[in-house]
């Protein structure tokens, strides 16, 4: 039979819910009606050396938000490119912004000429920076003719004003409509132009209520968020989820693997999410550390964005001694898809979970829905799973197609419907007919004692158009040559899967999320 798996019985039960959580599924609703179910005075941000935001504040937040916003002419569905440095300003900005128009974080990494293209292809009206910001966001904004605004912080985490001049009439609008588009991001760009995905107050809620439910949030969890607040991860996974369940969010300003334990003593979060790469770099501080740890008891750990290592996996779950929850997510889906599941339900490493929310099938290339054990790609559909990418007719074809959004992923479901990605479609290593996929050569080579982390790639070849290479990073202390890892990887490969290079790095590059990425790798490394 077809595995076709919706969120009835697989992610979380709904008769669980706290009954705000219940009232908040019901009817069409904006981001901000997050706020009306919860007290007043209960902490919703907090920060570092900051004053508490509660969810009182937050509401006359949103309120004068839109009020300022609507008196420089911006209205509904306008977009509002935001650069501003992660924490609790930028969470609130995100949340206050997408209430009256829509909100289109950038990464503040960017160069002047990128943050061009990407106001450009958005079609900013306004550009939204700090107080004193010194961004080359300012200079692109001024060569397209954007309006500038600033963000004036105030003493309680995440409380701002705005100022500048107006680039319109006084908008007579109120707050934004649940199918007006709260918040578009670009797909990461590999080998083509990034896709807009424009997300709307219906997607992000879905999504937000699916998390929370599937992580059983309430209003005693706290969130140590060490996402970048420019990526789907961090804005709805630790942000969106935490006030759909009336929970608080402590934002920091970015993963600093030095920093982390000192928040975590501060902040006495209940729980973080991360990608894998955070996780590895806690990790590696964590011996000296384990008295923060058993003074600040996590009741779970989640990781998302992408695969999750099993060994990581088990040394998370040991060191912190509570549930790893693995995750799978995408920015088209306003990021959860799958998820493991809290006791009593069953996490198993390797596997990404059972459907968290929308419908998950794995399907053919003729469309067919395929059963368990049969690979395929990946597809969804659901209330969270956006309509289209934004003025491209070639990637809705492809991404839309038989009713289901098609992620590009390869995978198989098993007998209780928990998903295996066994890679990206347009990552499998071609070699010479031969398919290879890079995940299952990294895990294999995250088996050797010696491998902290491992990435493998495809490089050109002259005869066989691909071949099969992986960067590894060695755990501290430890020693072994290309040679030695390439036969530790023929005990257990066939021979055409085992890496022909192998580089030795003290660091693999990653992508502005923290991400490690296949695609453009060998360039990068001069393998190309």
């Amino acid at each position: 039979m077809p595995r076709v798996l919706a969120d009835e019985g697989q992610a979380f039960n709904h008769a669980a819910l706290t009954p705000p959580a219940q009232l908040r599924m019901t009817g069409v609703m904006i981001l901000r009606t997050l706020l009306a179910a919860q007290p007043v005075h209960a902490t919703a941000i907090l920060a570092p050396e900051r004053d508490v935001m509660s969810y009182g504040l937050l509401g006359t937040l949103c309120a004068e938000t839109c009020a300022a916003l609507r008196a420089r002419g911006l209205a509904r569905n306008d977009k509002l490119a935001i650069v501003l440095p992660n924490g609790p300003e930028m969470a609130a900005a995100f949340f206050a912004t997408a209430c009256a128009v829509t909100a289109a974080p950038l990464n503040p990494a960017y160069r002047e000429d990128e943050f061009h293209f990407y106001m450009e292809d958005l079609k900013a009206k306004a550009l939204l920076v700090e107080e004193g910001s010194a961004s080359p966001a300012i200079a692109a904004a001024h060569r397209l003719g954007i309006a500038v605004l600033t963000l004036h912080p105030a003493r309680e985490a995440g409380a701002f004003t705005i100022t500048g001049d107006a680039i319109a009439p006084v908008s007579a609008e109120g707050e934004a409509a649940p199918d007006d588009v709260a918040l578009v991001l670009h797909t990461s760009g590999t080998t083509s132009r990034p896709k807009i995905v424009p997300l709307s107050h219906t997607n992000l809620l879905a999504s937000a209520r699916n998390i929370a439910g599937t992580l059983r949030l309430t209003s005693a969890d706290r969130c140590l968020n060490i996402m970048p607040l420019f990526h789907i991860h961090g804005l709805v996974a630790a942000i969106l989820a935490s006030l759909h369940a009336g929970a608080s969010v402590c934002c920091t300003p970015g993963f600093n693997a030095l920093k982390f334990f000192g928040w975590m003593e501060e902040a006495s979060p209940t729980w973080y999410t991360a990608v894998p790469t955070m996780h590895q770099a806690i990790l590696s501080r964590a011996e000296r550390n384990h008295a923060i740890i058993a003074a600040t008891p996590l009741r779970f750990i989640r990781s998302s964005s992408a695969s999750l290592p099993v060994p990581v996996f088990h040394a998370l779950e040991k060191i912190f001694s509570c549930p790893v929850i693995e995750a799978y997510a995408m920015t088209e889906n306003a990021h959860q898809m799958t998820s493991n599941q809290l006791p009593p339900g069953q996490r198993k490493p390797g596997f990404v979970g059972c459907a968290a929310g929308p419908e998950v099938a794995v399907m053919a290339v003729d469309g067919r829905l395929l059963a368990a054990h049969e690979e395929g790609e990946v597809v969804t559909r659901g209330p969270n799973v956006t309509l289209g990418y934004e003025n491209n007719l070639k990637a809705n074809a492809e991404g839309f197609a038989h009713g289901w959004f098609h992620t590009g992923d390869q995978g198989f479901m098993d007998e209780d419907g928990y998903l295996k990605i066994t890679g990206r479609l347009r990552e499998i290593i071609n070699r010479g007919g031969e398919k290879v996929a890079p995940v299952e050569v990294d895990e294999v080579l995250m088996e050797h004692p010696a491998v902290h982390q491992a990435v493998t790639f495809a490089v050109p070849h002259d005869k066989l158009g691909e071949d099969v290479a992986a960067a590894v990073v060695l755990r501290d202390g430890q020693s072994v040559n290309e040679r030695a890892l390439q036969d530790f990887a023929n005990t257990k490969l066939a021979a055409f899967k085992v890496p022909r290079r192998i580089l030795i790095l003290e660091e693999i590059p990653k992508g502005a999320t923290g991400k490690l990425q296949r695609i453009g790798l060998a360039q990068k490394l001069g393998l190309a």
